[in-house]
């Protein structure tokens, strides 16, 4: 990669850096995740989202290493509905593999050697005994033994822990008020984790790059399709996956991400580039168009740059868009980035007003972002009480003429505007009854 395309990666990596940080991110890596070759890399990752203030909690699982060690051990063991029947031996085994798993992932995240992304991390792992389980006990005629569920979440005491700057480390072992030890889904605690956190995001890495349909990657999902399609889902182990992000979506999780720990960078892809890697679920996955806050002026400025540069927008100070910031309207995509914006100026005439720096981000062009903008100020204008729009531009006459505008002369708008009218400019003029 050249200099000048790491000065664009930043470029755009920049407004999800500073909308992560402080936020809590609840990671599920699961046991085959820990197992792939690429795992080194998955927590060199990890840490870096670490190191960029991210507040990270890490669920990890075991259930294939939990696997060979029953294996290795000459035993068996059933599953109901795609859950582990534990009985005491097996859940010797479960100790050890969880044991040996939670050792590996914290040996990589204790390393800092030279030349390598982990140095001068210094990362502090912090674990304790946050979960609180209980059995699955009998159902359907089937005792789970020591299969558990969580029964709670030490959330004060992972916040405590994160706000200081440790990365917090949890395994799918809960312990009961008796002390017993129980067989935890790592995912079903994770969703649970980060719906006890509040958390802004759960990150689900395992060995499956996301939902697939037809083989292709379903990029983003609601959750009533989440609901759809694990009511349609054959398989237990999709169905589990779907019920732990549809469980954390639908009580106040806003997002949840499905990655695959094979991509090199799968994580940082998801979370830092707009098309990701994985799956995104959310609520309602669509986009937002709201009025413009004074926290918007710096995306807009970025969105109207390059169109300013190529004088297709009157060039705005920053100061001057601070001053009218609640004049525009913004599309915001699923994740934040601003996707497109207009503004509504109003003039002398109170039945007239302005149209005015209407732009889409250059990677959504041809995607209707414009046009969805336009009946947003049209309403809002109706609204003031407008009867008329007017618009100039130099450029993009054509676009207004296929939304129903016509071309006006100088002395056809309201006087304030006739009178600012930059005649060196040149710019052409439309208007709209509304």
């Amino acid at each position: 990669m050249n200099e000048n395309h790491y000065v664009e990666f930043f470029r755009q990596t920049s407004p999800y850096i500073h909308a992560h940080r402080g936020k809590t991110f609840v990671i599920a890596l699961g046991g085959d995740a820990v197992l792939h070759g690429n795992f080194h890399s998955t927590v060199h990752d990890i840490a870096l989202l670490q190191s960029l203030g991210i507040r990270v909690v890490l669920v990890h699982g075991a259930r294939p290493q939990t696997d060979q060690r029953i294996t290795l051990s000459g035993l068996k063991t059933e599953f109901n509905n795609g859950i582990r029947i534990t009985d005491g031996d097996a859940m010797h085994c479960v100790k050890e593999a969880v044991g040996a798993t939670r050792l590996q992932i914290e040996s990589e995240l204790s390393m800092g050697l030279p030349n390598s992304p982990m140095h001068g991390a210094r990362i502090r792992v912090i674990g304790s005994n946050f979960v609180t389980a209980k059995p699955v006990g009998v159902r359907d005629g089937i005792d789970f033994q020591r299969t558990g569920e969580v029964r709670r979440i030490d959330a004060g005491a992972i916040q405590d822990q994160v706000k200081e700057g440790a990365l917090v480390l949890i395994s799918p072992i809960g312990f009961s008020p008796t002390g017993e030890a129980f067989n935890l889904s790592y995912q079903d605690l994770a969703a649970q984790t980060a719906v006890a956190l509040k958390a802004e995001k759960l990150i689900l890495v395992s060995q499956a790059r996301g939902i697939l349909s037809d083989g292709n990657l379903v990029r983003a999902l609601s959750l009533p399709e989440v609901k759809t399609l694990r009511a349609k889902s054959a398989d237990s182990a999709e169905q589990q996956l779907l019920s732990s992000v549809y469980q954390a979506c639908g009580n106040g999780v806003d997002r949840v991400h499905l990655v695959g720990c094979a991509e090199d960078g799968g994580l940082l892809s998801e979370l830092f580039t707009r098309d990701g890697s994985g799956t995104l679920v959310m609520k309602d996955h669509s986009e937002v168009i709201r009025p413009a806050t004074i926290d918007d002026v710096g995306g807009i400025i970025n969105l109207i740059a390059p169109m300013e540069e190529q004088q297709v927008l009157v060039k705005r100070s920053r100061e001057l868009l601070e001053t009218e910031i609640s004049r525009f309207m913004l599309v915001v995509h699923p994740e934040g980035v601003l996707l497109g914006c207009a503004a509504l100026y109003p003039t002398t005439d109170d039945n007239v007003g302005e149209l005015a720096c209407v732009a889409s981000h250059p990677e959504f062009h041809g995607q209707g972002i414009a046009s969805r903008l336009f009946d947003a100020i049209v309403q809002e204008a109706k609204q003031q009480g407008l009867k008329q729009l007017f618009a100039l531009t130099t450029q993009t006459a054509h676009w207004f003429l296929e939304r129903g505008f016509v071309e006006s002369a100088v002395a056809d708008l309201p006087a304030q505007k006739q009178s600012l009218y930059n005649y060196q400019r040149n710019s052409r003029i439309f208007s709209k009854s509304i």
